[in-house]
């Protein structure tokens, strides 16, 4: 007999959408100071979301234990943000405010996202902001002094603050300051070179976690009345993408182990600005901001094979096909679209470089155009082209500097002479654990914050809103939601942790190490992964579609069982083995892999990052079915290990549901 899917309460506030936030938060349980002490959260992963939860927590009074699988926080791959955040504060007084924020995350989403949620996130960036100011963040501010805007893809206005090209760096460093604070305060435990292996649940609600010491690799039990998991995304299912090579799914897969609803995982996003792939060597691709696409035009040749440089063409022989397809727009359409288009013109024999895999990124004319307002502002007359042009460049790399500096050091080209190359890949996840209005998931105390949930962004996310979800989470929504739930804890005491819950989630990891270790087959962890990657790119990439989805789905459990019948995972348990944490990031990688295309084939549906061949309209733009797919699939896992859909219903109340247009 085949089990009952579960209720998936979303426990939305009622009233006004402009005030469910404002009296939700006034009306919720405390937690008072002296009970705060008593009480212990354990937070996993310490990028933006962790590092700003863990700060707060701690702030007010929370024990907090927090683990970072890096040596330090400051290498969460939170940096790798570079281009932006997003605020509603219409410093430019150009029509910006909370409310068209939110609408452009819910049109950019395609419409797949929870309103409650997002109209919270974008009433809160205003805060982020202030904070991140107050604690010293240098981001880019006008000549009078006045904090700078720029523009993102899928917005008609210029709300993203920036520091140069690495805001994630440096609003990392930020919240990685208020943290380091705390441990030096002995509020918070700092347990770095720590990876989550298990969720130790003890009467149906999370209790802590079993963690491996990455350098002696000594198994930890640890107690927490609540568990916060800020792991991040699963984009490296694919092994080819942005993400650091030590990004995995691990912690969030866990959660699922024990019950935890994984919502919407086939809703990957594919980012546009990326160097292209130049050869099998390679384990991670670099993004190009998507702030370069301020300032930076996109386009390919008219003539298909054209293999003439890209200075040589002139002006009247390029397809600026953004430009030409989306004039509303231009290159500053959202991701997935951008994304789809390259593959459009690239697929169509118009592709540029060695591969043909690539389009042009090109900077001539914001050279010119800078280097004219920067001539004239300063009364300098009688200047040659090239005199105007370096006037430009100077603009351009105060801008982005660094970004231009990458590009060269890992091409060998000089993007100040010549136009860069750029193809879309892998690089952010809306999927994620399934979070109520608290950041809670379906497990009781078991919480999820950042990229590892998936409450805003729906099945896309617009540039700048990364940094912006993380913040948001971890400094203004999860310090209050955690408290409502912890008010019913305060007479809960610390539990040992030889208590028989915690013995048997330690005895499950050391099976499940050993069983790796004892296979002793012929192939590396890295191989599978690389396979994974190859199937899930080719048939659950960029487009998909039925009969693909299917072989996949098949390829996966192939490789599944080979896995567990030829994979080597050199060197020893209780010593520092990269190798063995790699196999167990590689299984969890593969079952989440099936999962995705599991989800992606039950979605008969095109929409945002999910795009299904079979449903497109005649311009090749996404088909929704806003009859049917109007919801969160939201996935649990059966006694068998088949996997059960369970369904949110999506309410749009305050939007008017339309075909997505960015012409």
């Amino acid at each position: 007999m085949a089990e009952s899917t579960i209720k998936l309460d979303a426990k939305i506030p009622e009233g006004l959408l402009a005030e469910k936030w404002t009296k939700y938060r006034s009306t919720m349980p405390l937690v008072n100071p002296a009970n705060k002490r008593n009480l212990e959260i354990i937070v996993v992963g310490t990028g933006l979301a962790g590092a700003s939860a863990a700060a707060t927590l701690a702030e007010l009074g929370y024990k907090v234990k927090a683990f970072c699988f890096q040596d330090s926080p400051r290498r969460a791959h939170s940096i790798a943000a570079q281009g932006g955040i997003n605020a509603a504060k219409n410093y430019q007084n150009d029509g910006d405010s909370t409310y068209r924020l939110f609408y452009d995350t819910i049109k950019g989403g395609d419409y797949r996202s929870r309103e409650a949620n997002v109209y919270r996130l974008a009433e809160v960036s205003t805060d982020i902001i202030d904070q991140c100011v107050a604690q010293g963040v240098p981001f880019a501010r006008e000549y009078g002094g006045m904090l700078s805007n720029r523009s993102f893809g899928g917005v008609q206005v210029q709300r993203t603050f920036y520091a140069a090209g690495q805001t994630g760096q440096q609003l990392l460093l930020g919240a990685y300051s208020a943290l380091e604070r705390q441990v030096g305060m002995g509020a918070v435990d700092m347990f770095s070179r720590h990876e989550m292996l298990e969720v130790v649940m003890i009467d149906g609600k999370a209790r802590g976690i079993i963690a491996r010491n990455l350098i002696t690799g000594e198994l930890e039990r640890h107690f927490g009345h609540a568990v916060v998991l800020a792991s991040g995304g699963y984009g490296n299912v694919f092994y080819l993408s942005t993400n650091a090579m030590g990004s995995n799914v691990t912690a969030a897969w866990k959660a699922t182990k024990h019950g935890a609803a994984f919502a919407n995982p086939c809703f990957t996003q594919i980012h546009p600005t990326c160097i292209p792939v130049s050869g099998d060597h390679q384990s991670k691709l670099t993004l190009m901001s998507e702030s370069l696409r301020n300032d930076g035009r996109i386009w390919v040749p008219l003539k298909k094979d054209d293999s003439r440089k890209a200075v040589d063409i002139p002006e009247e022989e390029r397809d600026y096909y953004l430009e030409r397809r989306y004039p509303a727009f231009g290159n500053l359409v959202p991701r997935d679209v951008a994304s789809r288009a390259a593959k459009e013109r690239c697929d169509a024999g118009f592709g540029v470089g060695h591969s043909k895999m690539a389009v042009y990124l090109d900077f001539a004319a914001s050279f010119e155009r800078y280097g004219h307002l920067e001539a004239n502002k300063n009364n300098l007359h009688g200047l040659i082209q090239e005199e105007i042009l370096d006037l430009g460049r100077a603009v351009v790399k105060e801008k982005y500097g660094n970004l231009f500096d990458m590009y060269k050091q890992i091409t060998g080209e000089d993007p100040y002479q010549m136009p860069m190359r750029i193809y879309p890949a892998v690089h952010y996840t809306m999927g994620g654990l399934w979070v109520d209005y608290n950041l809670m998931t379906n497990v009781p105390g078991l919480y999820a914050c950042g990229e590892a949930n998936f409450s805003d962004h729906g099945a896309n996310r617009l540039g700048a809103s990364a940094l912006m979800q993380g913040l948001a989470d971890g400094y203004f929504v999860l310090p209050y939601t955690i408290g409502a739930y912890l008010s019913g804890e305060i007479r809960t005491k610390s539990i040992p942790t030889d208590h028989e819950a915690f013995v048997e989630a330690e005895n499950a990891v050391k099976n499940r190490i050993n069983k790796l270790l004892q296979i002793k087959g012929k192939q590396s962890p890295e191989s599978f992964h690389k396979r994974l990657g190859k199937i899930m790119w080719d048939k659950c990439g960029m487009a998909r579609n039925e009969a693909g989805l299917k072989e996949a789905i098949s390829e996966i459990r192939a490789l599944k069982d080979e896995f567990w019948t030829d994979v080597r995972v050199m060197g020893d348990v209780e010593e520092f083995n990269p190798e063995l944490d790699k196999a167990g990031r590689v299984a969890d990688f593969i079952e989440l892999g099936e999962l995705m295309c599991i989800d992606a084939l039950n979605r008969n549906e095109s929409c945002g990052g999910h795009f299904r061949e079979e449903y497109q309209t005649e311009e090749g733009e996404a088909l929704r079915d806003d009859a049917n797919y109007i919801y969160v699939a939201a996935w649990t896992q059966k006694e068998d290990g088949s996997w059960q859909l369970n369904k949110e219903p999506l309410n749009y109340e305050n939007i008017k549901i339309a075909q997505r247009s960015y012409k």
